[in-house]
């Protein structure tokens, strides 16, 4: 075989229709067998109305969610996720991974030798649908658990309030 040479293809229509969708990996519909009718059918279905679920908790479907056009297949409202089991809430701490934050979520905890509580805390890796645009450190969210969509984040956005300002924090300038 050391006088074969294989033949590089060319970029093929999907990864020419996913540079189009959008940035990084971007998915088109539902996961499905690849063809060229496919593809076709995608791109009639991209202009269509798009398939919303409302999580099982009945928490209210963003407007974002319903009218906008990105495509996120770990969307908790237009992708393939059911949202089960725990629905807890934390504080935004940081926001620098692609659609993933991580939340702290406080708690007390007693020791029954010196009878007092101490301050402890956990930290959660989170996807974050883009769907939830204006999100920053230190607002509210309620997350839902769901099924494991990488290696640490087993947990999706629902719903973010916002902080309140009036909080005195050290500022810089």
């Amino acid at each position: 075989m050391a006088g074969v040479a294989r033949r590089r293809r060319g970029p093929c229509a999907l990864s020419r229709l996913l540079r189009v969708a959008g940035h990084g990996s971007a998915f088109i519909c539902q996961h499905q067998s690849i063809t060229e009718s496919y593809l076709r059918h995608a791109r009639d279905i991209m202009s269509e109305q798009r398939k919303i679920q409302r999580p099982e908790n009945r928490q209210v479907t963003e407007m974002k969610a319903i009218e906008g056009t990105y495509i996120d297949k770990k969307c908790p409202f237009t992708g393939n996720v059911s949202i089960r089991g725990r629905i807890l809430s934390g504080v935004v701490t940081k926001m620098k991974m692609q659609r993933t934050i991580v939340i702290r979520r406080d708690y007390l905890h007693y020791i029954r030798k010196y009878n007092r509580f101490e301050k402890r805390h956990k930290n959660l890796s989170v996807h974050l649908s883009p769907c939830f645009r204006d999100v920053t450190v230190g607002d509210i969210v309620t997350v839902g658990e769901c099924r494991p969509l990488s290696k640490t984040v087993r947990f999706n956005v629902l719903k973010v309030t916002k902080a309140a300002g009036a909080k005195k924090q050290f500022q810089k300038f």
